[in-house]
């Protein structure tokens, strides 16, 4: 069976869940299949099998797939990092901290770690699904994009284009994207699915033979507009969830400060027909909520001083709501966040936090990563640690009164949740299978 890249026609269009549709769909037919992304860019990681940090979408598409997870399904990850720099991940662990111009000049170094994390997942699985980043024809970057050309090239790859129809200008973004692929890559091209299709699915027929008669472009499949809400990958797909309501129970209030990170913490309340999820973006009265989350941040000290400003620090000093932190929320509960090393600000510098927990935080330059079964709030967690900052007194949680916080993600994941979440999944793809051309698709793949 031939390897698969999935390039989208622009940002947004759905590859990640595509990646993890046609994962299933060859997974269901017998064969064995691992899902890949040579390179993202994500402050939305998680802590793998290996104890490697990886992007969340590459971790929930091989646990969708019921496959082990490890840095080879995400090699090289981008997060941000104070001023206008990201911190390199490669093969799961922090390299160093550059200028987006040194990544870019400094590309090539990184081609052999791809090429081994994907010849790693070649030979043991039967195929290999490979994700692209952004659009695969950005001219200036063409020569140095990993995810896209690069992968397709060397691997030779069999192409599905993905276009969200809901963006407007389909017609354009596909033909423009086939059109500017190399000859050799326009060649492996087995066909293109439209994304994201609202209304009447029959009233895009006659696209499907524009775009196949003048184009030359099969169209695998148009698959209608169905809310996900599971394994956000970025801020833009949370915020565009849709919540199931049912008998609310709960209120809950979510700060959604400027460096939110790892918010797929939130899922299982969003699933939850009994919760009600509200995001926080200013100094609003606290008391209407249950609950008020201060999710992971990837700059915590500049999310805190933000909080400052905009006046919610004082609101959740006087709150007499729950308030829940997690990560970088967690560190923003204490006394004092010391930066000793410049980690997350300049050197040496010392901030106010909230004051709930009477012990300060120390950011260290090596970095916590760590997936374990642990012990909290009254209740076992297969839970995970990725963070800096470190408490003396309370190196994984802190619990008192209205006030609750914890260096560990995933607290809230129950086996109502799994239960709830495979469900979602299994319905998703048995929904948007029946709309993918099966014997085009299989006929393309097939060595």
């Amino acid at each position: 069976m031939r390897n698969i890249s999935i390039f989208g026609t622009s940002s947004d269009a759905g590859k990640s869940t595509i990646t993890l549709l046609i994962s299933r769909i060859i997974q269901d037919l017998g064969y064995s299949v691992a899902p890949f992304k040579a390179q993202n860019v994500s402050n939305n990681a998680v802590v793998a099998d290996d104890e490697s940090e990886i992007a969340v979408a590459q971790y929930f598409q091989a646990k969708a797939l019921n496959i082990t997870t490890s840095y080879h399904l995400n090699p090289v990850l981008l997060k941000s990092a104070k001023g206008s720099r990201t911190y390199l991940i490669v093969e799961g662990k922090v390299v160093k901290t550059q200028s987006v111009r040194e990544y870019y000049r400094d590309i090539a170094k990184l081609q052999p770690v791809v090429e081994e994390s994907f010849l790693h997942l070649d030979s043991r699985y039967d195929c290999v699904v490979a994700e692209g980043a952004g659009s695969p024809v950005e001219l200036n970057l063409m020569d140095k994009d990993l995810s896209n050309i690069f992968v397709a090239t060397r691997f030779n790859t069999k192409i599905i284009l993905v276009a969200d129809i809901e963006k407007g200008g389909v017609f354009a973004s596909i033909y423009g994207v086939y059109n500017l692929l190399p000859k050799a890559l326009q060649k492996n091209v087995i066909g293109v699915i439209i994304n994201k299709f609202r209304g009447d699915i029959s009233l895009f027929d006659r696209g499907v033979e524009i775009i196949e008669n003048k184009f030359k472009i099969p169209v695998l499949g148009v698959l209608p507009y169905v809310p996900f809400n599971l394994g956000f990958e970025d801020s833009q797909s949370l915020l565009n969830y849709q919540q199931i309501r049912g008998n609310i129970k709960r209120r809950v209030g979510v700060i959604l400060y400027p460096h939110l990170s790892n918010y797929n913490d939130l899922e299982p309340l969003i699933l939850d027909p009994e919760v009600e999820v509200e995001f926080i973006r200013s100094s609003i009265d606290l008391e209407q909520f249950d609950e008020i989350i201060l999710l992971g941040s990837k700059l915590v000290i500049e999310d805190l001083e933000w909080l400052k400003r905009v006046g919610l620090f004082d609101r959740l000093k006087r709150t007499k709501s729950n308030i829940i932190g997690i990560c970088g929320g967690f560190e923003m509960m204490f006394k004092r966040l010391i930066d000793e090393f410049g980690v997350e600000s300049n050197r040496g510098a010392v901030v106010e936090g909230l004051g709930f927990i009477d012990d300060d935080i120390i950011f260290k330059r090596e970095k916590i990563v760590r997936r374990s079964i642990y012990n909290i709030f009254g209740r076992v967690v297969d839970g995970f640690e990725i963070h800096h900052g470190v408490s003396r007194n309370y190196p994984l949680y802190f619990e008192d009164k209205n006030i609750k916080g914890t260096f560990i993600h995933g607290i809230f994941e129950d086996e109502r949740f799994n239960i709830r979440k495979k469900r979602i999944i299994d319905g998703f793809i048995e929904q948007m299978r029946e709309r993918v051309d099966m014997d085009l698709f299989l006929k393309s793949i097939s060595i």
